[in-house]
């Protein structure tokens, strides 16, 4: 079964080879597109290109943020002295000592000169740094199937909220639809009070004139259209969530569509029991578009 997705999440992952250890930590929010931001540890910028397409592969939308912090196993590292350069700057020194007078310099001081200790690391074989990254984009990987299952589970819970709204929707459509007003006889009686005093208008009103105004009326008088496309709406919604997948999209543009009803709706009632239906419909559709705004 497909499922709905949040766009929200976090996953942490931790794995050691080839020399260092890491951990991994993607955290996700909303975002109208996939946004993808890397901070990655000096050194292992290479792996962005392939996170980018393994991503790419698992999700459709959400600003992710994926960190990756990664240490040598040994803190210890090995060190040597370059006895050149050593030799080199004890002989300057020497020689600001018996020219100038400058005073001797300390054992420290020399050390601490750049060149003076060398790294005694030797350079790493590219088979070894290739499966340190193979390793590496692996856990990368077990981050993301976590985040997945972690966006899912919020999804769930979300299909279950944006269910109970797109239930009060229906029932509120339905009470509408069952309000006196939308009656046809009550729909009749409404324009023709409302003909008697377009007829008796002074000045009389041309026929031309008389024509638009009637059919000004009779649009607003009946309700049925903006009733119906709110049925067609919400089922809509409802089918969206059954088949479920990335419809973050097409669910907020069916909002969009639900609140143009609802507000058309409260702008031509004239009668007090539907408006507050009308606004009741705006609430509860508002409600489901916050709602929406979560999901991939």
């Amino acid at each position: 079964m497909v499922t709905v997705a949040s766009m929200t999440g976090f996953a942490r992952t931790e794995g050691h080879a080839e020399g260092f250890s890491w951990v991994w930590e993607i955290k996700s929010v909303n975002s109208k597109s996939l946004d993808l931001r890397f901070r990655l540890t000096p050194g292992f910028e290479g792996l962005e290109v392939a996170l980018r397409t393994l991503l790419a592969e698992q999700l459709q939308r959400g600003a992710l943020t994926v960190s990756l912090s990664a240490t040598r196993a040994s803190t210890a590292a090995a060190v040597r002295v370059n006895r050149e350069a050593l030799a080199l700057v004890t002989a300057l020194a020497a020689e600001l000592v018996e020219q100038h007078g400058a005073a001797p310099p300390r054992a420290d001081g020399l050390l601490a000169l750049r060149g003076v200790l060398e790294s005694g690391e030797t350079e790493e074989a590219d088979e070894v740094r290739e499966r340190r990254h193979a390793a590496l984009l692996a856990s990368a990987g077990e981050a993301v199937e976590r985040l997945v299952a972690v966006r899912g589970e919020e999804g769930a819970r979300l299909r279950a909220v944006l269910a109970a709204r797109l239930d009060e929707i229906e029932a509120l459509t339905v009470a509408a639809d069952a309000t006196a007003t939308m009656q046809p006889e009550a729909i009749k009686a409404r324009l023709k009070m409302q003909l008697v005093a377009l007829l008796d208008a002074t000045p009389a009103l041309s026929d031309d004139r008389l024509a638009q105004e009637v059919a000004l009326l009779a649009a607003k008088a009946d309700l049925r259209e903006e009733v119906d496309r709110l049925k067609a709406h919400a089922t809509a919604a409802r089918e969206l969530l059954a088949g479920g997948g990335a419809i973050g999209r097409r669910f907020d543009f069916l909002c969009q569509e639900l609140n143009r009803e609802a507000n058309t709706l409260c702008a031509k009632s004239s009668d007090l029991a539907l408006t507050r239906v009308g606004l009741g419909l705006k609430a509860a559709i508002e409600q489901l578009r916050e709602q929406v705004q979560n999901i991939e």
